[in-house]
């Protein structure tokens, strides 16, 4: 679930940052000379003398600036970087992990890293960024003191996140004209013009995405899910849950009561939890679930909720639901 701190105070995005000497570069890392600056997600100027090299990451910024070429010093991730998404299949040698659990992060080893500069998206619905929200480790909201935080917003579509990245990461100094970036971009879009091409082939078909739990049963709502607006936008018909919860407007909330709320043709499960065998572990965990027709059906697929940064990411995520998209029903849920 999403939760997060608020904001850095204006006084620390606008520090000015001193400038690092050529043996503190990370050999990976592109260098230029400033003056520098980047419109950060809650549409703050943050300003630098020089250009920022010694950047701490979260999780999925850091995958993001690592695809056009920019390697962090530091990361902190909110699992294990060997079964994180957005990590577990690069290469991290050289770079300090500083987290890997949820709200806790090392500010000690962070600062021994001289960092100047924190990555971490901007996330609109708690106007804080990656990391450094309500409810973490006390300590772990040290990180903020150690250098300005900037970040790519949350916001309406999974590709404005990945091309506010690219702009950060040209600001930071890297090539983005390489072959290989060029072929991911590629990728991603043959795969949107597959995905746009099932779903034209079901037009009555609605999805729900969800994430059952202990207490409840979650409902995305789609306006604070960037990816399921992308789906939205590219015509799958994405249902709106009606009462969002007020103050954490990510998801409805329904009691287990009333799980089968919502009958949609197919579940897309939040992936954080997916597994192959969750679907009958929660029809037996929890009767109601299999109130849901499409869930009694198996009609499920996983959501990468929450987590895509890059173009390669994607597009291999698009893939997934493009097969999901061609095996599902269109009267499951009638």
């Amino acid at each position: 679930m999403r939760i997060w701190r608020p904001i850095v105070a204006a006084a620390v995005l606008s520090l000015t940052l001193a400038a690092c000497g050529s043996t503190d570069t990370p050999a990976a890392t592109p260098t230029s000379a400033g003056p520098w600056q980047f419109t950060n997600g809650n549409g703050e100027v943050v300003k630098a003398d020089k250009t920022p090299t010694r950047i701490i990451a979260h999780a999925g910024e850091a995958a993001a600036l690592m695809s056009f070429g920019i390697k962090p010093v530091g990361v902190y991730a909110d699992e294990s970087v060997k079964t994180d998404p957005n990590l577990k299949d690069l290469d991290l040698t050289g770079i300090e992990i500083l987290g890997e659990e949820w709200g806790k992060i090392d500010v000690e080893k962070a600062a021994s890293l001289r960092p100047d500069l924190i990555v971490g998206d901007w996330w609109p619905a708690e106007k804080a960024h990656s990391g450094l929200e309500e409810g973490v480790d006390e300590k772990s909201k040290k990180l903020k003191e150690l250098a300005p935080v900037v970040g790519v917003s949350q916001g309406k579509s999974i590709v404005d996140l990945a091309e506010g990245y690219e702009k950060l990461a040209v600001s930071l100094g890297a090539k983005v004209d390489a072959p290989e970036i060029a072929a991911s971009k590629k990728k991603f879009s043959d795969a949107v013009e597959a995905f746009k091409t099932a779903v034209a082939s079901k037009p009555n078909l609605t999805v729900l995405a969800m994430s059952p739990a202990d207490d409840k049963v979650y409902v995305a709502n789609p306006e604070y899910a960037p990816e399921l607006l992308d789906f939205q936008k590219w015509g799958l018909k994405v249902v709106n849950p009606d009462k969002p919860d007020p103050g954490f407007p990510y998801w409805e909330n329904l009691s287990w009561e009333n799980a089968d709320k919502y009958q949609p043709d197919l579940i897309l499960w939040d992936g954080r939890s997916y597994t192959a065998t969750a679907n009958a572990e929660w029809g037996k965990k929890q009767p109601t679930w299999f109130a849901i027709k499409a869930a009694k059906a198996g009609a499920v697929a996983s959501w990468p909720a929450y987590w895509l940064h890059t173009y390669g990411h994607f597009a291999a995520e698009l893939d997934k639901l493009t097969t999901a998209i061609k095996a599902a029903g269109e009267n499951v849920g009638s």
